[in-house]
């Protein structure tokens, strides 16, 4: 059965996005086919699309790291999953644990390999993943980039401690991915947004405190006060630049600030030395590993975690998605689906 697979341009804009027939994959010794059932985009896909991701997107690549699919056909040597599995894959194809090398770095599903964004996915056996099976498929599509590294932010080098405070800083889907997994480990949850709207959502979903910095733009001192003057002890930075500084002054004592968000400092906005009061540690991360994926979902599966859900598009009408996601102001991941 013959389906169809977008093709990305990358540094076409939206108008890189086209369409051509595919064909019912054929695996090769080590590799899964999957009809893929749903996908979803993270700020990655736009980043590849403009040409400003650290990795440029291979042209004509079938994007999208994210998506859950049905095994259909496995490879000899498969020993991973079989007919009929509901899998994903890991954002980078090749790295299963342990630290990460360079050569696993460059191999990433809708950048170098082939994607999600298409009715078939050929993935390499090392990258397999089962979902979780309380999930639907919507939101099993979910969990490869957003998820994964929100759960690396907390759970390494050393998993955030029941009781501990951690501050996100940000609503989009890495921070409402930390706020859920920080209260999956029993932490006090500080969250900063931009909306009374957002600062509502974030409460449902489990924030024990949320401040709205357009209301506090001095959020700092706020969190110094809820704090009792401690800081926070974890901080999931998922903005960038232009909050590092306040972040860096919400911190505790030997905190850990784990930079996500690639936000560039706006014109006008000095930067401030980030290594001037308490003793922290400032690290980034890429994503996470194919054991850290899996620890992720056992932890998703014993506290039935659902992923927070935008929006979804069907798969003839991803460009749109890709706009939405861009102009439309998401809460939550935003998900193309397949007939």
């Amino acid at each position: 059965m013959s389906g169809i697979a977008y093709r990305l341009e990358p540094r076409h804009d939206l108008d890189g996005l086209t369409t051509v027939p595919q064909e019912v994959p054929r695996p090769g010794p080590n590799q899964v086919v999957i009809r893929v059932r749903a996908a979803s985009l993270n700020r990655r896909d736009l980043m590849l699309m403009d040409g400003t991701y650290p990795l440029p997107a291979t042209p004509g690549i079938v994007p999208l790291s994210d998506g859950v699919g049905e095994v259909i056909a496995v490879g000899d040597s498969v020993t991973r999953a079989a007919l009929g599995d509901r899998v994903t894959g890991t954002y980078f194809v090749r790295w299963i644990d342990g630290p990460q090398r360079l050569p696993q770095v460059v191999e990433q599903y809708g950048a170098t390999f082939d994607g999600m964004l298409a009715t078939y996915a050929v993935l390499e056996q090392d990258s397999v993943v089962h979902v979780p099976a309380h999930l639907t498929d919507i939101e099993a599509a979910t969990l490869t980039c957003a998820g994964v590294v929100a759960w690396s932010a907390l759970t390494k080098p050393v998993p955030v401690a029941p009781g501990a405070s951690v501050l996100t800083v940000g609503s989009g889907t890495v921070a409402l991915f930390a706020v859920q997994h920080a209260k999956m480990l029993g932490a006090r949850v500080i969250s900063i947004t931009s909306s009374p709207d957002k600062a509502e959502r974030l409460r449902k979903l489990g924030a024990d405190e949320v401040i709205d910095r357009t209301v506090t733009p001095n959020w700092d001192a706020a969190v110094q006060e809820l704090t009792e003057d401690h800081g926070v002890e974890h901080v999931v930075e998922a903005v960038g630049l232009p909050t590092l500084a306040t972040s860096v002054r919400s911190a505790g004592y030997n905190a850990m600030i784990t930079m996500i968000g690639a936000t560039e400092l706006p014109e006008g906005q000095q930067f401030e030395n980030p290594f001037v009061g308490p003793y922290l540690a400032i690290r980034r991360i890429a994503v996470g590993s194919r054991t850290d994926f899996e620890a992720m979902n056992r932890a998703i599966t014993d506290h039935r975690l659902r992923p927070v859900i935008d929006r979804t598009f069907p798969l003839d009408e991803a460009v749109a998605a890709y706009r939405h996601f861009r102009d439309g102001n998401p809460f939550g991941k935003v998900v193309v689906t397949m007939p």
